[in-house]
């Protein structure tokens, strides 16, 4: 699971998590939602160990993040091995390939064998509906394609999680129609998930939902409770 026990974040004077603490079993889709600017997605980056924090703990699958000291890389790589994260912006390698991007992950943290990482990487892309557009370049793509090739390629070394940073926010409907049926797929086949997310339909089908405000969890339950 991923614990997070009284985490404590500053940005300078400001206090953006404010004690937040929280649980993630195995196999459960966690919602985050809540206005901007209530640290939602410093949350997930500091889960991710993209964040120091200041104070607290962040357990992720027996890797321990601790507040208020630097985190060693090793730690970091193995974290981030076990922990995809799936950006707003998509963040994809522009200069490569749609294969070469879902193959990153696989080839240059796993040392995987080219065959191997190439073979995953069609068969996730497949997955994801875009089997035609193996050697595209992002830029050739709509948002939302980029969007399920960011997915892809965080499912490519094989996490026991995914972090979903409002992966629909910069998306059309329709585009944000197509990643939510790809993330719904997921929660279905029983995959660990942390959504950020504006999304009530995708909420009302989490495990759990937490509404965050000032930098703290100020409401936690199913979602038919939480959002009604």
């Amino acid at each position: 699971m991923i614990r997070v026990t009284n985490l404590v974040k500053y940005h300078g004077p400001h206090r953006v998590l404010d004690g937040v603490s929280l649980e993630v079993k195995q196999g459960e889709v966690t919602a985050l939602i809540g206005p901007s600017g209530g640290g939602k997605s410093t949350l997930l980056r500091c889960i991710n160990g993209l964040e120091p924090f200041q104070e607290g703990l962040v357990d992720a699958f027996g890797i321990v993040l601790a507040g208020g000291r630097p985190h060693p890389t090793d730690t970091l790589l193995h974290l981030r091995q076990t922990v995809g994260m799936v950006f707003q912006q998509f963040n994809l390698f522009p200069h490569m390939t749609v294969l070469r991007n879902v193959m990153s992950g696989p080839l240059y943290a796993l040392n995987e064998a080219p065959a191997a990482a190439e073979e995953r990487a069609r068969d996730l892309l497949n997955r994801v509906g875009l089997s035609d557009k193996l050697f595209a370049r992002p830029g050739e793509l709509s948002g939302g394609q980029q969007q399920r090739v960011a997915i892809a390629r965080a499912l490519a070394v094989n996490p026991k999680a995914i972090l979903f940073d409002e992966p629909t926010s910069a998306l059309d409907p329709k585009m944000a129609g197509e990643v939510l049926a790809v993330m719904r797929d997921l929660a279905r086949d029983g995959q660990t998930m942390i959504v950020v997310t504006h999304a009530t339909e995708f909420a009302a089908r989490a495990t759990v939902v937490h509404v965050m405000e000032g930098g703290r969890i100020v409401s936690s339950g199913p979602p038919g409770d939480v959002l009604r």
